[in-house]
């Protein structure tokens, strides 16, 4: 029975810590990505002012924003996405969004992004070779934080002003059960066109609330007014997630949580503890099985 015993206890410990091993140091590379086969949309919601010419009127809004995965053209690198996004009144029964000859014309402002993003620093890729040739160059991070996020300041893409903006480390809070890291975006004065045309001011106060181990976006609020030439209001716009989908992107960032601290803490813990015994006491009742060579005479 030592005979057998020992083999088998050798080589069940060494398969648990190789197991080990593999779950700490390369399983997280593997799986510490941003996915390719995302197809989200998120929802918000809000309020606006909008200048009509003489005053400014006042109203709810809700908000959609959905991206897809692009499968065919992202790779192990670099993970490539579209992006449809409308803006609208919160009025009648509206569940989406509207085109643009709605007769209630609740339509505000409709969108479309093409980009691409490294899928481990979550930084923009303007690699020709994954994008349209119409696409608009990007900067920065796009649509998430890169993993086990850190309390710093990181470039955010701000695609009003066409490029990157500072979004600097605020502190934490707690939504829903989950602890987020907190970065805000201010900008001030930034010169662009309000209409074809039509020159004008921006100004924009961006908070977002990022899970630390996967990087998503648990919530984003924003706030941004556009002045005209003279300083007029034209909109002032508020928009945030709502209470729904914030929910929604708190269970699925625990979900992603426990798999990634199943195999980035338990499995390595597990397999070392009892593969290094094992193999220990599988060698020495192996070295003791052995037949001894009989005395000299």
């Amino acid at each position: 029975m030592r005979k057998i015993a020992g083999p088998v206890l050798a080589a069940l410990g060494a398969f648990l810590v190789v197991l080990g091993a593999l779950a700490q140091f390369y399983a997280p590379g593997q799986l510490m990505k941003t996915p390719i086969d995302s197809h989200t949309t998120t929802n918000l919601s809000g309020s606006a002012q909008l200048s009509d010419g003489t005053k400014l009127n006042t109203f709810p809004v809700l908000a959609w924003s959905v991206t897809l995965g692009d499968t065919k053209k992202s790779d192990s690198d670099v993970a490539v996405f579209s992006t449809s996004s409308c803006l609208v009144k919160d009025e009648g029964d509206i569940s989406g969004c509207v085109s643009s000859d709605d007769p209630q014309k609740r339509l505000l402002s409709a969108s479309t992004d093409n980009f691409a993003s490294d899928r481990v620093t979550a930084l923009a890729v303007n690699d020709p070779k994954y994008l349209p040739a119409d696409a608009q160059p990007h900067d920065g991070l796009t649509n998430k934080w890169p993993f086990d996020a850190q309390k710093k300041t990181y470039p955010f893409w701000d695609g009003t002003v066409g490029h990157a903006v500072d979004a600097a480390y605020q502190g934490t809070k707690n939504l829903d059960g989950l602890d987020t890291l907190v970065y805000q975006t201010n900008v001030t004065g930034v010169p662009i066109e309000i209409a074809a045309d039509v020159p004008g001011t921006y100004d924009d106060q961006t908070t977002i609330y990022i899970d630390p181990v996967t990087g998503s976006i648990i919530n984003q609020t924003d706030h941004q007014v556009q002045k005209d030439a003279s300083g007029a209001t034209i909109l002032d716009l508020n928009l945030t997630f709502t209470e729904a989908q914030i929910q929604t992107k708190v269970d699925e960032a625990n979900s992603n949580t426990k798999q990634l601290n199943l195999v980035r803490h338990t499995v390595p813990l597990v397999g070392y503890l009892m593969g290094i015994p094992a193999l220990l006491i599988g060698l020495a009742l192996t070295a003791r099985s052995r037949p001894r060579r009989p005395a000299p005479r």
